[in-house]
């Protein structure tokens, strides 16, 4: 029987980051894009206490990258070929040291197809020296959240969709990740951000903080879009139990509010997307008046952590923030 997967605030081996690599994917927000990945691989290897591992692909940005952390204790820059930076989705999800799990990836739905994305969890998983176990149906990391002790939290806007594998219901999702990544609970919500092209992932939008503890959002502004789907999430989780049978604990906290686009747009824009290391954690900020009071809700939840705020304005502008680029390796 396969353990569950680690919980995120368990000890890692290491962290793996994508490095924005690729100019005709960020257009004029290469420079910054890569500015903010900066920014968070050197404090993950200070007082996140992380040996991060920085994927990048080609020339220039291997190049751009080694001008920028070249020697900087605690970083590898690792050149790989891959379509673009989100490693939460593409690369495997570890099961334990030097084990992983690796699906069919199908760019979220057929959105994005992009080269080398589909070998991802394969050069990743070498490079790391772990075994990979390939399972036969798609799957992004970040459609999931783990309490290390087999409850899974996700969506049935994404794991359900027929652009992934056609035909799924609940049981054929839980029978599939319960073989794959030793999943006992699941906890379903229904419909994720406004406007985010993975069809709702819950990493932006439910994580779990501790052993039957969770945080999701609370509306920003009166014209936050994305108000009623907060209430429904808070409500469903209050109605919620763990796999060993505890009811959980719901914390909110506030969301960034309505952000929009050069285009206009309303954009995906989530607190939620932080990401737990060693020795602290790092939530986005997107230039929100609401940081600085989500940012006081993580700190009451995380006493033996650090939690810092890291601009991720311009990682935004590709579709997500700091948990989306990022995969750990468990201790």
């Amino acid at each position: 029987m396969i353990a569950p997967v680690p919980a995120e605030w368990s000890p890692h081996r290491a962290l793996w980051l994508g490095f924005p690599s690729h100019a005709d994917l960020w257009e004029d927000n290469l420079a910054p894009a890569r500015a903010e990945v900066i920014a968070l691989a050197r404090t993950l290897a200070g007082p996140g206490r992380e040996r991060v591992k920085l994927m990048a692909c080609g020339d220039d940005a291997v190049s751009a990258a080694r001008e920028h952390v070249g020697g900087v204790a605690g970083i590898e820059i690792v050149p790989a070929d891959f379509g673009d930076v989100w490693l939460r989705d593409t690369g495997p999800i570890f099961i334990a040291r030097a084990q992983a799990a690796g699906f069919r990836f199908n760019g979220w739905g057929g959105k994005y197809n992009l080269p080398h994305d589909d070998t991802v969890a394969e050069r990743l998983a070498a490079a790391a020296r772990a075994t990979l176990t390939r399972h036969d149906f798609v799957l992004e990391g970040g459609a999931l959240d783990h309490d290390g002790k087999g409850t899974v939290l996700t969506t049935r806007q994404c794991l359900l969709n027929p652009n992934r594998n056609l035909g799924w219901r609940e049981g054929d999702a839980e029978r599939a990740l319960a073989g794959a990544l030793g999943a006992r609970k699941f906890l379903w919500l229904d419909q994720g951000l406004m406007n985010d092209h993975t069809d709702g992932h819950v990493d932006n939008l439910a994580r779990f903080v501790a052993p039957g503890v969770v945080v999701c959002p609370m509306a920003f502004g009166a014209d936050d879009p994305n108000a009623p789907v907060y209430d429904k999430v808070a409500e469903t989780l209050a109605g919620f139990s763990d796999a060993d049978g505890e009811r959980l604990r719901v914390v909110r906290m506030p969301s960034p509010g309505r952000l929009m686009d050069d285009e206009h747009h309303v954009t995906p824009a989530s607190h939620m997307n932080f990401l737990i290391a060693n020795g602290a954690v790092f939530m986005p900020t997107y230039e929100d008046f609401a940081s600085r009071f989500a940012l006081e809700a993580l700190r009451d939840l995380f006493p033996d952590r650090a939690v810092v705020g890291l601009p991720s304005r311009a990682l935004l502008s590709g579709g997500g923030s700091f948990h989306c680029i990022s995969q750990q390796e468990p201790a």
